[in-house]
Parts: C-alpha cells; structure tokens; sequence
C-alpha cells in the first residue's frame, strides 16, 4: 500500500495529514492539510494571513519552487517611513499581500490527489471545535505578551479572563476562522477575489494598512526553476530569490570545519543582495559565494526577528514536499482580525528602506525573504528538509542535513546541540554567536566567531531561536521522518489504504 513519510512540529498538523492519507492522499495532500492545520494550531507562527515558500519533486524526479510570497501595496508611499532608521516591525505598515492561500493551490494543482476543499476540512473541524493551546503557543504569548495585549483581537483569543496567556492544554476555538477556512476550501480564490478579499481588504484597511482589494487580486503563486548545487554527489535545490536558498548552498559548499566562517560571510552577502528579481537584478552568484563581489560597502537590510513553521512529507513513489509558512515575527504584524480570524503578517518589515538596497520597499515589490526550504537526492534517497529559525535557517540546516540523509537515527540528528548567528534576530545587541549547551567543537567555533568580530554566548537550554527542523526521507531500506524535539511536533510513517484519482 502507498506510504507517506510525515513531519510537522505539531501533533495535530499530522493528525490532519493522517486523515487525507486515509481518504487516498499522497505525500502533498499530507504537507497541505498539515500545514492549513498548523494555521489554526500554531497562530504565532503561522496563518493564512501569512506567506508560502515550497519545494515539490515528481515522481519522474523534476523538482519546482513554489514562491507564494506576497507583495507591497501598489499604493505603498516610501514617504511614510522617510526619516527611520528601518522598516515598522510590526503593525499595518509591514503588512504584505498573504501569500498562503494561494500556495496552497498551486501546490495542489502540481500533485494532489484529492480536491483542496478535502485538504482543509481537518482544519476547519479544528478551529471549530478548539485545539489545546500547546506549549510552543504559550511561550510565544508570553515573549510577545504586550503585542498580544496591545490587540483587541490577539488579546481575546490569547488571554483568560484575567488577562493573562491561556494555560497549555485549554482549548482555544476560533469559529471566525473556521468560517474564513470554510469560504476558502469552498473555493480558494475567494481570498483574493469576491466576498471575502472583500472582507479581508476592509479589515486591513481598518488597521491603517495600505493594502486595498486590487493588491489581493493581482497576486499570483510563481512556479520556478529551483537554485542547485551538486556536492558530494548530492543534489540539493532550493529556492531562488526572493528566498535566501542561495545562503544555504554557500554554506554547504564549505568544509565542516568552515562553516561558521561560511554563514557569516552568507549572512552578510544575503543582508547586503537579497531582493525581489522582479523589481531588478539580483546577483545569484554573489549570494551563492562563487564570486568574489565585495558586500562591505554596500547598504544592508534589517535584522528583524522570525517565526515560521516547516512540514515536509515524502511518499512512497518519490514524491517529496517541503514547505514553509510563516507570519515572521511572533504573531507577526500583532494584528488579528476578528471578523475573519487572521492573524496578518510582518513581512514587509524585512524590507530596506535604503533606496540604493535590492531589497528596498516600493510598491508592488516582494521583501527579502527567510524562508528556506530544501530537496536532497543522493541516489535512492530523497529527502525534504525545513526548518523554522527566521534568518538562521541557513546555518541550522547545514548542521543537520548532510547527516540526516544517511543516518540511521533522524531524531538524534535533530536532536543534537547547535549554535546560530544572528544579533537582534536573537535578542542580542551585537553580531553574536549562540551556542545551544554541549555543541560540538565549541572551543573552535569560538575562536572561530572571535576572529569574525562574534560576541560568543552560550544559552543554559535548548532554544526555540536554534530552529525547529522537520525532515522526511525515502531510501531503499523505506520512509521514514522525524520532528525538532525544540517543538511540540511529530514524524511519523502514514499508510494510505487506497489510491486517489488526482485533482487539478
């Protein structure tokens, strides 16, 4: 019988994977319905009010990017943040058009076997009839509690009636979401254009945002050509720009021992290169370390914090799916609608508000984008890998994948102690190494990061900003998965009892 290899950082997201699986679905009905689930489980990560970036391998072995990444009002005027220093972190401003939706679709259209409107209906069930508030949502409420308690509509999903972070375990209903997932899965473009884009543009309007109607109907998901690089006689692919894909492959070219160096010197070609090719040439190259452009004297982007979620599925036939969702920082913008349920994001915060940067604001434009979703193949193997992280998810990924495509143990492999660059991303004033307790090598690295002018900080604990990483993989020998233990998630092998004819 057909097999789905399913991971998601929260138990509910595979429990809706499990249903689709039954019903007939494969490896991208699996990712779909897990992910629609982890926007009503996971709302300070994700949300349909947030944007898509995916991955998906035929069986025939063509692999596609999925870049649903929504842009800046058309009716964007750069005079409204003149005279700051950087992009809004939060509020209407950083608002973007939602990408989700939309992705979603797309990734349907290219190989799902069951109609969206089957894919959504465990989420719909969820939000209705209440999920447990997790931990994970619980320490996100209460490192963003006066976000939370600053919005009438976070505020009262989040907080009890004494006003304070709902306790892990109680339910957390949202029927304005179900009602918004029920309008969706009736009919998907009913988010961008009708009733409901209708509703959606007077709520972000009603906020101060910028974004009207016509902004949520010109947007489209964009299919491509992934970026690879072959090393070691492994394929990896990831996304083009606006994603910073190109980091991870620049840090994969260097040796173990080098790598620290790599991501800085990524971390810094990305702040100073990463933009939208649409709205002008990016240098590919460049970010991918294989030439030699000088970045110091060029304008860099913001550092703002980020918050996604990965759900990554492979099938027994060599599908594989690895796709991320996200609102960026905790409950991104901070602005929950109530009539609809959605928690808009704060994409455009990572916007440059420097008019000679790639990745400056302007209308229409996309912002510089963290998420980094991955497909390695190496022989028989395929293997889908994501993680949440903001913009270390290039870093935490280079320290788990060439090992978790041959291990025999994928939870120990993401299980291991790891270290992160970042500053304010971080919580840090200062360009800093974060050393999770008992990483390997921590006096080289040290000496390492003392050398890139790193402030060296080692965290008591385990830590949510080291990245909750998800991985699914086929080799000869079978599927199998495995969940980030930083997260509440699960991996786990699906059966499917049937075939499912597929649904356009």
């Amino acid at each position: 019988m057909p097999e789905v290899a399913i991971a998601a950082p929260h138990p509910d997201a595979v429990a809706a994977a499990r249903t689709v699986v039954a019903g007939g679905g494969g490896a991208v009905d699996a990712a779909i319905a897990a992910a629609a689930a982890l926007t009503v489980a996971y709302p300070h990560q994700c949300s349909v009010g947030g944007d898509l970036i995916a991955l998906i391998r035929k069986p025939s072995g063509e692999v596609r990017a999925v870049i649903s990444a929504g842009a800046a009002a058309s009716a964007f005027d750069p005079a409204s943040v003149a005279g700051l220093d950087r992009m809004p972190p939060g509020g209407p401003l950083a608002i973007t058009v939602p990408g989700v939706v939309a992705g979603w679709a797309e990734l349907a259209s290219l190989g799902a076997r069951l109609p969206l409107s089957d894919l959504l209906q465990p989420a719909v069930g969820l939000a209705a009839d209440g999920v447990e508030v997790s931990p994970g949502l619980v320490r996100g409420t209460v490192d963003r509690l006066p976000v939370v308690r600053a919005d009438p509509g976070l505020s009262a999903l989040l907080l009890d009636d004494d006003g304070e972070p709902r306790a892990a375990g109680s339910p957390l209903v949202q029927p304005a979401l179900a009602g918004t997932l029920t309008q969706i899965a009736h009919d998907w473009r009913s988010f961008y254009t009708g009733p409901l884009a209708e509703r959606v543009a007077a709520a972000l309007e009603r906020f101060g945002s910028p974004l009207r109607a016509p902004d949520l109907a010109a947007h489209r998901a964009e299919v491509c050509e992934p970026l690879r690089r072959t090393e070691n006689d492994v394929v990896w692919s990831v996304a083009p720009p606006p994603s910073q894909g190109a980091a991870l492959l620049a840090v994969l070219a260097a040796p173990p021992a080098g790598r620290l160096a790599a991501a800085r010197q990524a971390e810094l070609r990305r702040d100073a290169l990463l933009g939208d090719p649409a709205k002008g040439p990016i240098d590919v190259e460049a970010l991918l370390g294989a030439s030699a452009a000088s970045v110091s004297q060029l304008p860099t982007g913001p550092k703002p914090a980020g918050d996604t979620v990965a759900v990554t599925a492979v099938g027994s036939d060599g599908t594989a799916v690895t796709l991320i969702q996200s609102v960026f920082q905790t409950f991104g913008s901070g602005l929950l609608d109530p009539g609809t349920g959605i928690v808009f994001h704060n994409r455009g915060s990572a916007f440059s508000i420097d008019e000679a940067h790639p990745g400056r604001v302007q209308p229409g434009a996309r912002p510089p984008h963290t998420l980094c979703p991955v497909i390695a193949v190496s022989g028989d193997t395929v293997m889908a890998l994501g993680c949440q992280g903001g913009r270390a998810q290039a870093w935490i990924l280079s320290q788990v994948a060439e090992d978790a495509l041959v291990t025999d143990d994928l939870s120990a492999v993401l299980d291991r102690p790891r270290w992160v660059i970042g500053s304010r991303d971080l919580g840090m004033p200062s360009p800093t190494l974060l050393l999770e307790p008992g990483v390997p090598g921590t006096e080289a690295l040290s000496s390492a990061a003392t050398d890139l002018g790193l402030t060296v900080v080692t965290s008591g604990t385990k830590r949510d900003d080291a990245g909750h990483v998800q991985v699914s993989r086929l080799t000869r020998t079978g599927l199998a998965a495995a969940a980030d233990p930083r997260a509440d998630g699960v991996g786990t092998v699906l059966t499917s009892p049937r075939s499912a004819r597929h649904h356009a």
